[in-house]
This record gives C-alpha cells, sequence and structure tokens, in this order.
C-alpha cells in the first residue's frame, strides 16, 4: 500500500474538497442554508417505511438544494477521482470484464442509523465493518471500536484507543506497557474475539466478554509497519487463530487461546490482504504487485500464481465452498478465480468509479457482495454464474460490507464515511422463491 502517509493526507484532503458541487449537496449554498442541514442531522436516521414514502436513505433534503440527486449523481461519476498506483490501470481493465443485467432485488433497505458514524483511517483500507449477528455489528468510530444492536438500536463502546491500553492479562510476548493513542487500521471480530491493527504495527486484543484487553503486541520495529489487514478464522484442528498482514511484507498467524505467534511468513512485496479458505489449508495473498498469491497455510510455499489485475490489490475472500475465491483491485475489478483452474479468472467484474476495495460472501454462498471505495456496493448472484447484480448506491466513502452470518434472514451492512452524512446502511435479505429473489 502506499506508504508515505503525507501523500496520503493530501490524496484524502483533495477527495473531500470538491466544493464546486459538495456545497450544493450540504446545502451552503443558494439552495439550502446551515440549519436545513443541521435540522436533518439531529434525525436519528431512515427507515424502510420512510424511504418507501419518498424520504431519501440518508436524509439528504434534495427538495431544499440546488441540485437534484441525478445531477449530483451524474456529477460524482465524472469527477471521482479513483487512486491508482499504475497508471491507467482502470482503463486497461475494462477490456475483460463480464456484462452483468443490473436491476435485481436481492436485499431491500431496511433502515439507515445516522447515530452510528464509521470512520476510516488510511483510504486504501476499508474493512473497518463487521456483523457478528443479523443484530450486531462492530465498527471503527474515530479512537473508539462500536458495538451497534440494530434490534434496540442502539450504540455502546468497547474499546477505545485514544488513550493509554494495555492488556489486563500477562501472556508471553504481550506488551505489558501497553500503547497510547493507537491509530487503527484494520480491524476483525468474530464470535466473541475482536483484533484491532494499528498504523506502526500494533494489536490489540481483546475477548468482548471480558473485561479489558487481553493482549497488546507489536509485529515489528520497521518503520513501514502499518497492520493492512487482520482476520479471525476457525483452524483446521478446530481452534480461532488469526492473520496480521502488513507492510514489512510479512504475515503473521496467531492462536487466539494464549495468543502465541505460530507462523510468519515473508513475501516480495507489502501484503495488503490475506484470507484464509474455509478448510484452513490455503491463504490468498495481495497485495502492492498485480499478482496475487494461493500458498500452504502452513508453509508459506507459493501454490499458484494469480495473474490478471493491473494494479495492487486490497480485498480478498472466499467462497463457502472452498472452490471459489475474489479479489478486489485499484484496477476497479473484481477477479472472481476456481482454484482447480487458476489459468484466468472465473469472471471479471466492473466497478462504476473506484478500485474493489472490500469482498464479502453471504453464509451460504449464494450472493458476494465488493464494494468501491466510494458510493457503490454492488450484489451479485454467485450461485448463478455472476450474470446478475444488484447496485447499491448511496453518497460516501465506504468504511466496509459485512454480510451477517445468519444464512436465512441475515442483512447487509454498509459503513458510510461521510463529513456531514456518516451513518450505518442495514439491508434485509429478500426470500428466494423458484430462484428468484422476491423483496
Amino acid at each position: 500500500m502506499s506508504q508515505n502517509k503525507g501523500d496520503d493526507a493530501e490524496y484524502m484532503a483533495d477527495e473531500y474538497e470538491r466544493e464546486d458541487v459538495d456545497n450544493e449537496f450540504r446545502g451552503k449554498e443558494r439552495g439550502g442554508s446551515e440549519s436545513d442541514v443541521d435540522e436533518y442531522n439531529n434525525l436519528n436516521g431512515t427507515t424502510a417505511a420512510q424511504a418507501r414514502s419518498g424520504k431519501d436513505i440518508q436524509g439528504i433534503p434534495w427538495d431544499r438544494l440546488s441540485i437534484t440527486r441525478e445531477k449530483y449523481w451524474q456529477t460524482r461519476l465524472e469527477q471521482y477521482r479513483n487512486y491508482e498506483n499504475i497508471p491507467h490501470s482502470g482503463e486497461g481493465s475494462q477490456k475483460d470484464c463480464k456484462v452483468t443485467k443490473k436491476g435485481s432485488s436481492y436485499y431491500e433497505f431496511r433502515r439507515n442509523s445516522r447515530s452510528v458514524k464509521p470512520t476510516i483511517l488510511h483510504f486504501q483500507l476499508r474493512n473497518l465493518v463487521w456483523a457478528t449477528s443479523k443484530h450486531d455489528v462492530y465498527l471503527m468510530s474515530d479512537f473508539s471500536v462500536i458495538h451497534w444492536s440494530s434490534l434496540n438500536c442502539t450504540k455502546q463502546e468497547v474499546l477505545n484507543v485514544s488513550g493509554h491500553v494495555a492488556p489486563s492479562e500477562k501472556l508471553p510476548g504481550s506488551l505489558l506497557e501497553g500503547f497510547t493513542q493507537t491509530q487503527v487500521s484494520s480491524l476483525s471480530v468474530k464470535e466473541k474475539l475482536l483484533v484491532a491493527g494499528g498504523f506502526q504495527g500494533e494489536l490489540v486484543c481483546k475477548h468482548l466478554d471480558r473485561p479489558g484487553v487481553s493482549f497488546c503486541s507489536r509485529t515489528t520495529s520497521d518503520d513501514n509497519a502499518i497492520t493492512n489487514a487482520v482476520e479471525i478464522y476457525v483452524s483446521s484442528s478446530g481452534a480461532f487463530h488469526f492473520t496480521a498482514s502488513n507492510n514489512d511484507c510479512g504475515v503473521r498467524d496467531f492462536d487466539m487461546e494464549k495468543f502465541q505467534l505460530s507462523k510468519h511468513f515473508q513475501f516480495p512485496w507489502p501484503v495488503n490482504h490475506t484470507s484464509v479458505s474455509p478448510d484452513g489449508k490455503l491463504l490468498t495473498i495481495v497485495g502492492d504487485n498485480p499478482e496475487g498469491m494461493l500458498v500452504d497455510s502452513q508453509t508459506g510455499k507459493t501454490v499458484m500464481t494469480l495473474c490478471g489485475h493491473l494494479d495492487f490489490s486490497f480485498a480478498s475472500a472466499w467462497h463457502p465452498d472452498n472452490v471459489t475465491l475474489a479479489t478486489g483491485n485499484q484496477d476497479k475489478t473484481c477477479r472472481v478465480w476456481d482454484v482447480r483452474n487458476l489459468s484466468k479468472s472465473v469472471a471479471v467484474l466492473k466497478g462504476n468509479i473506484g478500485a474493489i476495495r472490500s469482498i464479502c460472501y453471504s453464509s451460504d454462498g449464494q450472493y458476494m457482495a465488493m464494494a468501491e471505495a466510494a458510493d457503490f456496493v454492488h450484489v451479485y448472484d454467485a450461485k448463478n454464474g455472476f450474470e446478475k447484480e444488484q447496485e447499491i448506491d448511496f453518497f460516501g466513502e465506504i468504511a466496509g460490507i459485512s454480510f451477517s452470518p445468519d444464512t436465512e434472514s441475515g442483512p447487509l451492512f454498509i459503513g458510510v464515511w461521510d463529513r456531514t452524512y456518516a451513518s450505518l446502511l442495514e439491508y434485509g435479505r429478500c426470500s428466494l422463491v423458484a430462484g428468484n429473489s422476491t423483496c
């Protein structure tokens, strides 16, 4: 990933200073006023019933602005600048993209919760939203990990790293002095376990059913140490482990019983994301190289190279069938692969405006969602060859996406980061009748 944090900050500032359109969007010019925006900001959010009655799902008062939603949407498409490490990669990738039929309805809008305000720290890292049930979601909000209950519409802080954080348990390898003001770049929550990764290679581990923090560690003393991704998974032995992917080109595997380092693999380039196959035998490795890798999870040796992307990748995910996987890239595509034949992609799926920075599958494998950097989440019918998709559109940078692990009725959650309209979107799954989705 990009190594110069100063350059990153300049890029982020550029992304959010489109004054010609954004001021109108936020009601600060001739079509609205600060009080109009404040009135909408004070609302808790938008329900499905309100949306059906015509209210904008994000609470944007279009009738009070001097620009329509359609015009603003078109301007975003024209002006959004996708970040590329390899120039023109987004243009070069288009020729391989699959033509999908849009307009499907697999998930319907249920609620937009504006009292929850997801944030991101680095513009390339967007895996900061995790659902552990159909009612429980965890996300980053500034220096806090927040738990949101969609059942009660209540939020609770479960971890605050703005001050000093130190482990309450004495475990080998744990930094008993802890950390101060950790800048969280990556997050993973599963079952009752939470792992947060930081800009300086920090790892903060917590049991959600215990007070305090269980384990603190710094993965590396390398100057370029940012923890780009963490993933909690169940190993082939049935034990909980987690992987940490770092900018120092390392991938480290820890058991979660005693938080001990079990494996450490080094690669030729910074690793931006790692995902573990459902059977625990393979790792998908993507990073600052157009080619990705499948490696043996026990030895770290390369099993196969994934060739086709034209830029750096920041997302990957495995289908529950243990055969199919997907990778997301700054060339504005998601490539789907079959491990039985990796000579070419099964499908190349196209984004609208930006890099594909987050990917996830529903727990039954029926659907795959991919999130662009901003404004668009695409949901595909994975079981039927990615021929059809639902395109969910809104306005704002995407902090993360997560399917609930509940198969039958589990929703899709989308974290939106925006200076004015930050929120958590919830979409409920539609029922399948004779192979067709009905809402």
